[in-house]
């Protein structure tokens, strides 16, 4: 009881605090806007949902400049389907409590004979589409075979894929033939699989692109080339230095990560342009980390991590002039 009075206490000094100082927001409104977050928080028992709240484009004045999201997932049984579900919805103040969710998700899944799992999967984006978004999967691993399925609720099928797997001479090779539906393309990808050694290949009427990817000790070499473009990078480690290295035709990048100590790692990146940027990490210990990356001219980023909680901090930058701050933090929160 005694909680119970101090957090209504609180409460009515925040709804005190807003309606003086934001006469948009009457009392009502905040009365159905703390409603609705006890709703959330109440079902949120059997999860455990995120909770962020950003400062953007410098906008520090007041709670307009807020932008708090709430992210739930769950799941449950039924028989023997297993069914996910998620929400993503805005914790401001609001009589229309009908517009605060964002994307809204649902998955059902199960098994049937002969060894296929089963599943659908169905999204809505509230905000960027009155379409729903479905997507259709069967896996047999006795069969090595799988098919994949998108659509939609207002369009239809929209792409259609299988993905069978064989073992040849120790070897694993993947056919994943795709169809598009909407554009009518089709491609296939062909995958091969020994020990360090990993080759894609992707090929349709217009294009084709090879993948080549191969571990020598503590290097790693990929290659990707197709008929626009060709681009290598080599990844080598060497006691407490990495070297990355990344050309193509458009551009050349070179990164060296140097580990300082146990807790800083220094991480310089120049491309041919003569651009260049920093990475400074700092491990503050019990999950905890400090990362933050200089680009002179362009933007400093800032990333904080305590725990639960993360903090990011986004500015651009015009020589020593600071356009803007973009500011996020979010924790993971069990009611």
């Amino acid at each position: 009881p005694r909680c119970h009075q101090t957090t209504h206490r609180q409460s009515s000094l925040v709804e005190k605090n807003l309606v003086e100082n934001h006469p948009s927001f009457s009392s009502e409104t905040m009365k159905l806007s703390i409603a609705y977050l006890a709703l959330v928080a109440g079902v949120a028992a059997a999860g455990r949902p995120q909770l962020s709240i950003s400062v953007r484009d410098g906008n520090f004045d007041g709670i307009d400049g807020l932008n708090p999201t709430v992210s739930w997932e769950g799941s449950a049984n039924s028989g023997d389907v297993n069914v996910d579900y998620g929400i993503e919805a805005d914790a401001r103040p609001t009589t229309d409590i009908a517009s605060l969710p964002r994307r809204i998700w649902g998955k059902a899944s199960t098994n049937v004979a002969g060894g296929w799992g089963v599943s659908a999967r169905a999204e809505r984006n509230m905000r960027e589409s009155d379409d729903t978004a479905l997507e259709f999967d069967a896996d047999n691993e006795d069969a090595d075979l799988s098919f994949h399925v998108v659509a939609s609720a207002a369009g239809g099928v929209e792409r259609v894929e299988a993905t069978k797997g064989l073992d040849m001479n120790g070897a694993r090779v993947t056919l994943n033939p795709r169809y598009n539906v909407v554009d009518e393309e089709a491609d296939v990808v062909v995958g091969w699989e020994n020990g360090d050694t990993n080759v894609k290949l992707t090929a349709s009427a217009d294009n084709q692109e090879v993948n080549v990817k191969h571990r020598i000790d503590n290097t790693n070499i990929e290659l990707t080339a197709s008929r626009d473009n060709q681009e290598v990078v080599i990844d080598h480690q060497m006691d407490n230095t990495n070297v990355k290295l990344t050309a193509s035709g458009d551009n050349q990048e070179v990164t060296v990560s140097q580990q300082l100590d146990a807790n800083n790692r220094i991480s310089p990146t120049l491309n041919r342009n003569g651009d260049v940027s920093v990475a400074w990490e700092r491990t503050l210990g019990d999950d905890s980390s400090l990362t933050a990356t200089l680009k002179p001219n362009d933007s400093l980023n800032v990333e904080w991590k305590d725990n639960d909680w993360t903090a990011n901090v986004d500015m651009g930058l015009d020589g020593t002039n600071i356009n803007g701050a973009n500011v996020s933090i979010k924790r993971d929160v069990t009611f």
